[in-house]
């Protein structure tokens, strides 16, 4: 019954004379052109959704942001440079010099922390943060395969 009655309803509307839709569509234009509406999605939205506006912070509440911010990234400073200082400890071997590379490592990352310090912009910081700790990794799945590898000569050896 209900698909009957919507092929009645077609009908109905097909049966409308053709002037009737264009007199009906000229209102609608007549309408949209008095209204003024927004020409594009993107207007419509702005116009009627709600806009998220950032709190204002007055100095103090600036500042304490600020520096659980640093405070942050201070941590995770503090971290990788022990991180750093951990894993330079199995580099026992030196290098063309005489010197350990245990004592390279350290040296050059207290340069690369001390070159850093009073860097101020987030984004560079956690940038430098991330390839520090990328580097860790690195170095430290290269000295694992490294040890792999000897381990295997010995066996093959032996």
């Amino acid at each position: 019954m209900i698909a009957i009655t919507k092929v009645q309803k077609w009908r109905s509307v097909s049966m409308i004379p053709l002037n009737n839709l264009i007199a009906r569509c000229d209102v609608v234009c007549i309408r949209r052109l008095l209204h003024n509406g927004p020409d594009t999605l993107e207007e419509l939205l702005d116009r009627h959704l709600a806009k998220e506006q950032k709190p204002i912070l007055d100095d103090e509440e600036a500042e304490l942001l600020n520096r659980r911010r640093l405070t942050s990234t201070r941590r995770e400073a503090l971290s990788l440079y022990r991180d750093i200082l951990r894993a330079s400890r199995f580099f026992t071997w030196t290098d063309s010099r005489g010197f350990l590379w245990r004592d390279i490592l350290r040296e050059n990352a207290r340069k690369e922390f001390e070159a850093a310090r009073f860097e101020t912009d987030p984004e560079i910081v956690t940038r430098l943060l991330l390839g520090g700790q990328d580097a860790v990794e690195s170095a430290l799945e290269k000295l694992a395969e490294r040890h792999r590898q000897e381990i295997e000569k010995e066996r093959r050896g032996g």
